[in-house]
């Protein structure tokens, strides 16, 4: 079950950093040449980093709780 779980959240990291690539890139495409072109690249590289942390996150903790999962089951009395 955790296995499923890791899976799941490690979709959602790499989905949360696509979107930021496509908030950038629809930005950087933009006809406009005045200060919204600016910004919206600015916020689209802005989501790019913020997506990567968020995803790094995700996965760190992701993998913490799964290790102290296999950890509190592997002290079963008498297993050995």
């Amino acid at each position: 079950m955790v296995g499923f779980l890791q899976i799941i959240i490690w979709l959602l990291c790499i989905y949360l950093i696509f979107k930021g690539v496509e908030i950038f890139q629809i930005a950087f495409v933009s006809d406009r040449q005045n200060v919204s072109r600016k910004l919206g690249i600015v916020l689209g590289v802005i989501m790019i980093i913020a997506s990567i942390v968020t995803a790094g996150a995700g996965v760190f903790m992701t993998e913490l709780q799964a290790y102290q999962m296999s950890k509190s089951t592997n002290n079963i009395p008498n297993l050995r």
